[in-house]
């Protein structure tokens, strides 16, 4: 059977599932780290680390010539497609697309529009201007063409600037981050669970994105209401395959931030979704429209949490060679010739855990998070 490209920043959580669906992956992203280039047949480049950015150019010169070696039966979009819906379309006219649509994608991620969903829905969500406020203390600049929280900032630390098509206005609000990891055909949903979002403060983003937690446990209500949401958003905006709402969870009620309409982190939670794991799920569900059946609730919490360069660091094939050794760091960079450099603030790896509930899986991420970062000072 012909492979599955999975195309993101970094795609190793594509690759993964992908291989374990028992497909061929060749995977396009920015990084190519070694966890990668072990799940993956191939491994193309699509943009570099520095940039953080997909490259148009290179991304579709590279699907038109996997399309033209007749190996490929379509391809995955993850994070890194947010607020280019064009390039998703143009994709599309080299390989299928399996996910949501560019046009659909261009309709969830368009503020007004998206927004003015949830009203007519009566779907709650934080307090949403699309031009400038005179009072600045209290809200947030959001940007739906950016993913990962690093475009968040506090209004009253900018100076005053005209919102681009894709910023909007929200209200702080205090609470719970949370996510919903659901699977939809394009009219119904299947919610898989629900997740702690590890969001923390670094340099001038206030709600950077770290890792994910779950699934976890939520009041009955609020499960309810946040299948009534999933059900109600992936039927207005036509969503496919594996997708994520994430949410504010504020004294038990559901307030909506957004949808990501793609594979999402928190994939990495839902592994043994249905018979083929959670890529076979969410081909099933864009190519066939079959939705899984309700998993069954276990015991185990399992979580993943980025790490980040505190200051300047350098990883030498030594550095990550002992690094390799834990069975819970991935998406290491791969050193083999050069040595990489990095900034402050820059994306190092990823680690994980798992436990009994999400209390003792976040403290077992901090804990490998920080010894990590001092294995990786005995090399500078």
């Amino acid at each position: 059977m012909p492979a599955i490209a999975v195309a993101a920043l970094s795609a190793r959580l594509l690759a993964q599932a992908t291989a374990e669906a028992g497909l061929d992956a060749i995977a396009l992203d920015v990084f190519g780290d070694a966890d990668t280039c072990a799940a993956a047949t191939h491994w193309l480049p699509i943009g570099t680390p520095q940039t953080l950015r997909i490259d148009a150019r290179l991304f579709l010169d590279t699907l038109e010539a996997l399309a033209g070696q007749d190996m490929v039966q379509g391809w995955v979009a993850g994070a890194g497609f947010e607020g280019r819906p064009e390039l998703l379309e143009q994709g599309s006219a080299h390989l299928p697309l399996f996910g949501t649509s560019g046009a659909d994608v261009r309709r969830v991620r368009d503020p007004k529009t998206f927004f003015d969903a949830l009203g007519a829905l009566r779907i709650a969500h934080p307090e949403v201007r699309l031009d400038a406020d005179a009072s600045r203390a209290g809200w947030l600049v959001k940007d739906f063409a950016a993913s990962g929280g690093t475009h968040i900032r506090r209004a009253d630390s900018l100076a005053p600037a005209a919102l681009t098509a894709l910023q909007y206005w929200q209200r702080e609000v205090q609470g719970t981050a949370m996510s919903a990891t659901f699977i939809g055909d394009g009219h119904h949903a299947a919610v898989l669970g629900c997740n702690e979002q590890i969001v923390q403060p670094f340099g001038v983003a206030p709600y950077r994105f770290h890792g994910v937690i779950g699934p976890v446990a939520v009041a009955d209500a609020a499960r309810r209401e946040v299948d009534r949401i999933v059900a109600l958003l992936t039927e207005a905006f036509a969503l496919r395959g594996l997708a994520s709402l994430d949410f504010m969870l504020v004294d038990g009620a559901v307030h909506v931030l957004e949808v990501n309409p793609r594979p999402p982190a928190s994939m990495a939670l839902y592994a043994h979704v249905g018979a083929g794991g959670a890529m076979r799920a969410h081909l099933n569900a864009c190519r066939d429209g079959a939705l899984p059946g309700a998993a069954a609730p276990g015991n185990r919490v399992c979580g993943t949490e980025i790490v980040f360069a505190d200051r300047p660091l350098r990883l030498d094939a030594a550095a990550a060679t002992t690094l390799a050794h834990a069975a819970h760091i991935h998406d290491l960079p791969r050193t083999a010739q050069h040595e990489t450099q990095l900034r402050r603030g820059d994306p190092l790896c990823s680690v994980s855990a798992s436990g009994a509930d999400a209390v003792s899986v976040r403290s077992q991420l901090a804990r490998r998070r920080d010894a990590l970062l001092q294995i990786l000072e005995t090399f500078q």
